[in-house]
Order: structure tokens, then C-alpha cells, then sequence
């Protein structure tokens, strides 16, 4: 490299920002907009501003910026685990939105323990997020104070209340299992038993639980608690729950059952095709989430489908207009979940 060149680069030898500009030919003033604001920015000049800096070899320096704007354009989400796909379709959602708008999404779990979760916020903090988006209300009040008290947005995902203190990005899980119980009631069935994941720290389960059970006690029945099967979420666990509720003698055995979602509907389907019952023949049973195999296993999977990356988005888009102060804080939005009605559940016996 010319020393010439080397100096104007105040002997650094690192490329600076005019540099960039003067190649993508626009200002000092709008390289810095194309990647801070770049909606503000039209898609034919933020190409040719990113051009120039991937030519010239020139990253933005996120310190210096986050120092000069006191802006870090950095959110973050806390999800509960990384096993399960409907997380994944909630960031794919939130990633593509943050990514349009040049924020950088950080991502942690908390793998349902609500001291860990607050262990994950408190980093993100300390990292200048702007923005943050959690799992459930189920997480310790210093979490939400911590967000009040620095005047970060959130939003709370996967749960809607419209008493909620929270603002809410997601459905009423009391009201969906609420809405199959009656589903399987309308059928002809009163011998019910559900196969679900913990309640242990999950607000989410504890109001799907609630759901079925007010559903049953209006129609003057009651789920014994030895009907209740809780465990991993997991083929095996559904299928080692729907064995044992067959051990009982067929007049005793549930003719409807219930899943905390479909990998516990579908193990339990297995099961059933190994033991040579089948339904919706021999009982009925019914899922949550609409996987992308519960339409084409044999039977078709009764379930209800939430649009998990519209619930992505419509966090992000939330807790970006509060950053950008078009409204003082986050809104809840509801998702209304969709009961796709299939084989697997069918009228009672004998009805």
C-alpha cells in the first residue's frame, strides 16, 4: 500500500468511512444511514454504499456507533429451548424483520429455568440490547423490572391475557384447549386423559391444563389425576403414556385424549399402530402445533396450527416502533390459533 494513501488513512492503514463514500459516491452521512437506518435509505444506494465497503474491505465499527448514536441496534429473545421447532419459526420470523430494519437479534435459552432465563436477560442488557422479547410471563419479577426500570421494550411471546400487565404476542392457550376439549365433547366423548409436557415454570401448559379442564367440569365431567400423564416432551414419553393407559380394561380406558402437542400425539400414535389399536377406531386423540408430519401421518393428526413466525414478527414490528418512538410502548397482538380437523379423532364408541 502507497504511504500516500496510508497516511490519509491517519497511518492506520485501516480504510475509513469517506473512503467508502467517495466510492459508492454518495455522503459520509448516508453510509452511516445504510447501515444504522437503512429503511431510510433507498435499496439501490444501501447495495451500492454495501458494495463499496465489502470492496474496500470496511466493517462499521458497532462500538463507535452504538457510542456516537447511543444506539447498539442489537435485540434479543430468550426462548425456552432449542428443541423444539416452533422457537425456531418464531426467530426465523423476528431475525428477518430485525434484519430489514439493520439490528442484530441475540439469542438465548433458558431451558425452562426461570433463574437462567434472568441470568440471560441481565447479559443482554449489559450488552446494550434495545429491545427483548421472552417466552411466557413464567420468569422472576426482577426480569421485568430490570427492563422497566432501563425503559427497554419487550414483549412477551406464545401467550395472550388480556389482563395481562404484559404486553402479549401470541393466543390464549386456556381458550384453544378449551375449544378441543368441546371439539372431542361435541364427538360423544366423556372419558378424557391427556398426555403433556411439564407445568414446571410453564405458564403456557398450566392455562392449556386449565382450558380442558373447565371445559369438562361445564359439561359436569372431571379428568381423574391418574389420567393425567406428564413427562418429556417426546415420542417415547407419548407412547410409554398412551401404553399405560391401555393396560386398564377397554369399558375403563379413555376414548379421548388429549396431547400438550403433536411429538406426544404423534409417540402415542405409534404406540397404538405397535399394539394394533388404531383411530379412530379404538379412541381418538388429539395434538397441538400442526407439525409439518401431522397432516401426512396415517391418520391425519386433529391439531391446531399457530402461524409461529407471524407471532416473530409481529414482536419484532412492535418493539420496533417503540425504539423508533412511534408509540410509547409495545401493543399485544393475539393470534387465533386454527383447528385443522382430521382422522384421529372421530365420535365416541357406540355413538
Amino acid at each position: 500500500m502507497a504511504a500516500g494513501s496510508k497516511r490519509a488513512r491517519g497511518g492506520s492503514g485501516r480504510v475509513k468511512l469517506e473512503e467508502v463514500a467517495r466510492k459508492a459516491n454518495v455522503s459520509t452521512a448516508t453510509v452511516s444511514r445504510a447501515f444504522n437506518e437503512p429503511g431510510k435509505v433507498s435499496e439501490e444506494v444501501r447495495q451500492r454504499v454495501k458494495d463499496a465497503a465489502r470492496a474496500l474491505n470496511w466493517i462499521p465499527n458497532a462500538a463507535g456507533r452504538a457510542l456516537a448514536s447511543r444506539r447498539t441496534h442489537i435485540a434479543g429473545a430468550i426462548i425456552p429451548t432449542l428443541d423444539n421447532e416452533i422457537f425456531a419459526h418464531q426467530i426465523s420470523g423476528m431475525q428477518t424483520v430485525f434484519s430489514e430494519r439493520g439490528f442484530t437479534l441475540f439469542l438465548g435459552c433458558s431451558n425452562y429455568d426461570p433463574d437462567e432465563g434472568l441470568r440471560q436477560a441481565d447479559a443482554m442488557l449489559a450488552r446494550g440490547v434495545e429491545a427483548l422479547a421472552v417466552v411466557g410471563e413464567n420468569h422472576p419479577p426482577e426480569l421485568f423490572d430490570a427492563l422497566n426500570s432501563r425503559r427497554i421494550p419487550y414483549v412477551v411471546t406464545y401467550s395472550y391475557d388480556k389482563l395481562s400487565p404484559h404486553p402479549c404476542i401470541g393466543f390464549d392457550n386456556r381458550a384453544a384447549f378449551d375449544r378441543m376439549t368441546h371439539h372431542l365433547l361435541s364427538l360423544g366423548h366423556r372419558r378424557f386423559a391427556a398426555i403433556f409436557q411439564p407445568d414446571t415454570n410453564n405458564d403456557r401448559v398450566r392455562e392449556r391444563l386449565r382450558g380442558i379442564s373447565e371445559a369438562l367440569a361445564a359439561a359436569g365431567l372431571e379428568m381423574a389425576a391418574q389420567d393425567l400423564m406428564m413427562g418429556p416432551s417426546t415420542l417415547e414419553f407419548g407412547a410409554a403414556s398412551f401404553a399405560s393407559l391401555m393396560t386398564r380394561a377397554v369399558e375403563a380406558r379413555p376414548t379421548a385424549i388429549i396431547c400438550g402437542n403433536d411429538n406426544l400425539a404423534l409417540g402415542a400414535l405409534m404406540a397404538a399402530r405397535e399394539s394394533g389399536l388404531e383411530a379412530p377406531r379404538d379412541f381418538s386423540i388429539t395434538g397441538f402445533d400442526d407439525l409439518a408430519i401431522s397432516s401426512r401421518f396415517s391418520p391425519g393428526l386433529t391439531t391446531m396450527r399457530v402461524d409461529n413466525q407471524q407471532i416473530g414478527i409481529l414482536a419484532a414490528n412492535e418493539l420496533l416502533a417503540v425504539i423508533a418512538g412511534e408509540q410509547g410502548q409495545a401493543q399485544s397482538r393475539e393470534i387465533v390459533p386454527v383447528l385443522k380437523i382430521r382422522e384421529s379423532a372421530g365420535k365416541a364408541r357406540g355413538r
